[in-house]
């Protein structure tokens, strides 16, 4: 079995403790990340009645009691503070690729590993669904040190049979059947996908659904190295790629900005959050700078 997030076994304790320790420099940033899923309507519960105050909203008058004591009384709430954190993960043949030494897939589960211990420290509960060309995986949200610890073992072993293809939006799909109250969502995916657009956007009504699309520098440049042969290892369909034309490396860049727009504008049409996450950067840096820009600091 393959193992992602560590290939020395030996280290494999020493690299938790380090994933343990960066993990609690976006916690609380995590939980004031001025998402809709923290303390916003469908965190409230009904917790009791008083009488009604001048100045009260009168929106709030539970007309139920108030019939029944002959005087106005109004419903009061309290917060249900606990934030659920979900993680939709794509593992298909594309993500093993990647420059540098380091896939997509290795960053994806770096950022997802960092997040799932985040939210063991603000005592979230915790839920995901791995997949390619099939559902590989799905665990529907709880807390605990007990659900963090299968999260995490399962999070850093690859299959051996990957399937070809990307059921990104069954995945999504998913996703929606087990979240029974609204949730902060990852999805991590290079978005080589078809029909996840309205998978997409129905998760996104309902939740607080972050789009982490994995990058690499060869999306938009790639080295010059004469006539190469490229092999995409989603169809297995070949090409022969000029490389050393200019013309070549323009439209390469040019068609790899036009989908990237077209994927941002796709995210915050439907309600989503775009993240773009490198192979080449550092995924605390770029959580943590996420997670500011959310609470404004």
């Amino acid at each position: 079995m393959a193992h992602i997030l560590e290939e020395d076994r030996g280290r494999l304790v020493q690299r938790a403790m380090l994933l343990r320790l960066e993990s609690a420099k976006i916690a609380t940033s995590m939980r004031t990340g001025n998402f809709k899923s923290l303390y916003r309507g469908q965190g409230i519960e009904f917790s009791d009645v008083r009488e009604y105050l001048p100045g009260d909203n009168v929106r709030a008058i539970d007309w139920n009691v108030t019939a029944r004591m002959g005087r106005a009384f109004i419903k009061q709430y309290e917060e249900d503070k606990e934030l659920q954190v979900f993680f939709v993960l794509d593992r298909s043949l594309s993500m093993l690729s990647g420059s540098h030494g380091r896939s997509r897939l290795n960053a994806a589960s770096e950022a997802c590993a960092l997040l799932l211990l985040a939210a063991e420290q603000t005592s979230s509960a915790t839920g995901a669904v791995f997949f390619d060309g099939e559902i590989r995986f799905a665990l529907e949200p709880k807390v605990g040190q007990t659900q963090t610890m299968i999260l995490l073992s399962r999070l850093d072993e690859t299959e051996n049979d990957v399937k070809r293809g990307s059921v990104l939006g069954a995945a999504l799909t998913g996703a929606g059947k087990l979240l029974k109250k609204r949730s902060l969502v990852f999805v991590f995916s290079d978005f080589r996908s078809a029909q996840w657009l309205q998978p997409f956007a129905r998760l996104a009504q309902k939740h607080d659904v972050v789009a982490v699309r994995i990058t690499d520098p060869l999306d938009s440049e790639l080295p010059p190295m004469g006539t190469v042969p490229f092999t995409d290892m989603e169809s297995g369909i070949q090409r022969t790629l000029p490389t050393l034309s200019k013309a070549f490396a323009r439209a390469w860049f040019e068609d790899n900005r036009a989908r990237t727009d077209s994927w941002y504008n796709e995210c915050l049409r439907h309600g989503g959050y775009p993240l773009t996450l490198s192979t080449e950067e550092d995924v605390l840096t770029v959580l943590t700078r996420f997670f500011s820009r959310r609470s404004g600091s």
